[in-house]
């Protein structure tokens, strides 16, 4: 049963600002968790991303602050400056003309800007955990008036390394306050927060989407043993072509450094990360959103702020921990009624957690061994095949026919069509495969670890076109291997 905003206890002047943003009905996690909040309960709300919580908590707070009363009066923690600029600007639409003031403090903006703002008074701090502790410390920040508490992205925070600085905060913070934590999963170390500093707390919980198997193709590639990653994505990579991607990596040094390997090996993909300045988000999402880049390498938390429409491809270089994070990363592609890819690079031992998935959103996974050399230089040849196709029915033709009606003097007319399908093919072909055939004295250094990296693969793709009869398995050189930096790539011990 569909209730309105006003029958949940907000009032008529509220209801009317929600009209005016086009928000007529509340969501599942609305209806739950704002007539607690109305009420005076600390709640724990178990919600993805997208189902509207931010209105959920800020709404209650915004009806009960003391407008005349200028101290801050609620602190709503976030894990990421992209986070707390959204909900910073969600509260500000919110507001109307009530005269509350909202404050949203980070890093990689001026602080003396940000105490400049809480000396002349705000209502509302929305934060991340180091920026906010960074003004605790100075005594610009005060908690001492502060009724209502609000930790959002709970296990992103845990991920994050944040959960001392956010019992720091809480210990700070008066007894008397009400207090509520929002989490898409709840892992024993947020269980354990919600023990020790909520009250009695009501839990709330919606019901986490399911993807949606009949617009999203879900592949897995198996990573063979003593391969990387990284070494595996690159034919991956060829064979699938994405027009657009976003690769999901699990820490910040892994999106680094594999986005270094892929540009060297000539692809259109850059960085996004929590090192990353604001001004460089914001350039990289443009880029991004006007093609100017096809792929973009990404941590969990940072591409919170990455939405593109029409997004091709989802790759899981690395799985999630959870089957509703990984639900969360596919539905990025496969939206509006389009149709969507999400392919995930499978480690020996993550078969387990494969499963686990396929049974979350109830589907098999289409399981893939790696491309062959054979395989991707097949679909290259076919691509070419059907841009020819296309060129033949084109304008422009008939502009090149004099260059072949001359030539054709000397040779024969199909050598001709052929050296000029060579041309284009060579011009488009994988800078990995290219450099299979330039000798290693002339090669670049990058040249030369790509060479490298692929020497097994070009060995094992060669055996597939030669006798069925067994062959002994190729051994691996350790020494090479060693050389090559794919091999950091699936290190996990930064965060993102």
């Amino acid at each position: 049963m569909t209730v309105s905003f006003q029958e949940l206890g907000l009032s008529p002047e509220r209801t009317q600002q929600l009209e005016k943003l086009g928000f007529t009905e509340p969501t599942n996690i609305q209806q739950q968790a704002i007539p607690h909040l109305l009420n005076g309960r600390d709640v724990v709300g178990q919600s993805q991303t997208g189902t509207g919580k931010t209105a959920a908590f800020s709404l209650p707070i915004l009806e009960q602050l003391d407008v005349r009363h200028k101290a801050v009066q609620s602190l709503i923690l976030a894990p990421t400056r992209e986070l707390a600029m959204q909900v910073h600007s969600a509260i500000s639409t919110f507001i109307g003309k009530q005269g509350i003031r909202v404050l949203a403090t980070y890093g990689g903006q001026s602080i003396d800007r940000q105490i400049m703002q809480l000396k002349r008074g705000v209502h509302i701090v929305v934060g991340t955990p180091g920026r906010v502790i960074d003004l605790l410390d100075r005594g610009y920040l005060k908690l001492d008036a502060v009724k209502w508490f609000v930790l959002d992205e709970a296990d992103e925070m845990l991920s994050m390394g944040f959960i001392d600085d956010v019992e720091k905060i809480l210990s700070k913070a008066p007894e008397e306050r009400q207090t509520a934590l929002f989490s898409a999963t709840m892992p024993p170390s947020i269980r354990q927060l919600v023990n020790n500093f909520l009250k009695s707390p009501v839990t709330v919980t919606v019901q986490q989407p399911k993807a949606a198997p009949n617009k999203i193709n879900q592949l897995a590639y198996l990573i063979p043993r003593h391969w990387t990653k990284a070494r595996a994505l690159q034919p991956i990579l060829e064979m699938e072509d994405p027009e657009t991607a976003i690769i999901f990596v699990r820490t910040r040094r892994t999106a680094a450094e594999l986005t270094n390997q892929l540009q060297i090996a000539g692809h259109s993909v850059d960085e996004y990360h929590g090192d990353l300045s604001q001004q460089a988000r914001e350039r990289l999402l443009k880029r991004f959103r006007n093609r100017q880049v096809r792929w973009v390498v990404a941590t969990d938390i940072a591409a919170r702020g990455l939405d593109v429409s029409e997004l091709s491809h989802v790759i899981n270089f690395d799985l999630p921990d959870s089957p509703e994070t990984y639900v969360h990363r596919i539905g990025r592609t496969g939206r509006a009624g389009n149709e969507g890819t999400a392919i995930s690079l499978v480690q020996p031992f993550e078969r387990r957690k494969q499963q686990s998935f396929e049974r979350h959103v109830r589907q098999s996974w289409q399981v893939l061994s790696i491309p062959s050399r054979a395989l991707i230089e097949a679909r290259q040849l076919e691509k070419l095949q059907t841009q020819v196709r296309d060129t033949l029915t084109g304008e422009r033709l008939a502009s090149f026919l004099p260059i072949v009606s001359e030539l054709s003097e000397q040779y024969d007319a199909h050598a001709i069509a052929a050296a000029a399908l060579q041309m284009a093919y060579d011009q488009t072909r994988p800078a990995w495969l290219q450099a299979d055939e330039i000798p290693e004295e002339k090669m670049s250094k990058p040249q030369l670890r790509n060479r490298r990296q692929s020497g097994d693969r070009k060995r094992s793709s060669d055996g597939d076109r030669r006798s069925s009869s067994p062959k002994p398995k190729p051994r691996i050189n350790r020494r090479e291997a060693s050389m090559a930096p794919s091999q950091n790539l699936d290190s996990s011990n930064a965060t993102s």
